[in-house]
């Protein structure tokens, strides 16, 4: 049964421990990531249309989307992509109007992407009735891209493969982020690109596990000693590509963190703090000091998810 009206979001997400294989004859990359959902979502409203047209609009004022009238909203974009694809599977002939509501950091490191298209199929997947599981889903959502199945998992998980093969941690306590977002953008392949360059010639092992102390650390939400085993083989490339996220990294840190880190392949800069007062705390010396734009989160947080459905 079809419904007129659905609202869903998906959160962004921070990759605590995050190891790179060697790239692989398709281009990818295995990894052993461990994956944290963020209080910071994206939002995907969608509106039943029976003509079969999709059609994209984006919120403008949405606070991540600098120039909302070069905001691509064609065939290319993971929210069309995602709706089309669960017309495909499905046989489903009906279309929909889907309105885009950014707040995680573009091309920033945090699946932001990856969240528009998982909240997109769960709007469509409610808005139309196709009536796919969620297991359903997340194997459409590989599809779209390596993060997707969890931004529809949400929570806190560890990846394998090439970030799709996920085991679900039951991890209740929060721990506390400040994120620094930048002013510009770096590509996922462009990095992943950087460090093949950077490694090139040396001898890296495919990462099949976590350091079980990342783990530990995550679930006590013991944020001293999770700051001290946070890793992502990512950071030398980002850094080769925008070399001012070191010195931010260094003032974040100086700022009070406990530790600044690249959020996947930045350049969103991670900062762990003990809580929400150190928080507020760091924020207000970034701010004051050198004027830094600071958003705070907690994590872990849900998965997408429908939050109306009329």
């Amino acid at each position: 049964m079809s419904k007129q009206r659905v609202i869903a979001t998906a959160p962004g997400k921070i990759n605590c421990y995050f190891k790179v294989g060697p790239p692989r004859e398709d281009g990818y990359h295995e990894v052993a990531s461990l994956y944290v959902a963020v209080s910071l979502t994206e939002q995907i409203e969608a509106r039943l249309r029976t003509d079969g047209e999709l059609q994209l609009s984006l919120e403008p004022n949405s606070p991540v989307v600098s120039e909302p009238e070069n905001f691509p909203l064609g065939a290319g974009n993971l929210v069309h992509r995602a709706a089309q694809l669960l017309r495909e599977h499905t046989g489903c002939s009906l279309g929909a109007d889907l309105h885009i509501t950014k707040r995680v950091p573009i091309a920033g490191g945090m699946g932001g992407g990856s969240a528009d298209a998982a909240a997109t199929l769960v709007a469509c997947n409610e808005l139309w009735g196709t009536g796919l599981d969620r297991e359903e889903l997340g194997r459409l959502g590989a599809r779209l891209g390596a993060d997707v199945p969890f931004a529809l998992m949400g929570g806190a998980a560890i990846g394998l493969g090439i970030g799709d093969k996920l085991a679900p941690l039951l991890t209740r306590a929060k721990t506390h982020w400040v994120l620094i977002p930048a002013s510009y953008g770096l590509s996922t392949p462009r990095v992943y690109g950087m460090l093949d360059r950077l490694r090139a010639g040396m001898e890296i092992e495919v990462p099949q596990e976590i350091d079980p102390a990342v783990i530990e650390a995550l679930m006590a939400s013991d944020a001293p000693a999770l700051s001290r085993v946070l890793a992502n083989d990512l950071t030398q490339a980002s850094l080769a590509l925008a070399p001012e996220l070191g010195t931010m990294r260094d003032m974040a840190e100086g700022a009070g963190a406990l530790r600044a880190m690249v959020s996947g392949s930045g350049p969103t800069l991670a900062l762990l703090v003990k809580d929400a007062e150190h928080a507020e705390e760091v924020m207000a010396q970034l701010g004051d000091e050198v004027g830094v734009a600071t958003i705070p989160v907690t994590a872990p947080a849900p998965g997408a998810h429908i939050t109306l459905a009329e």
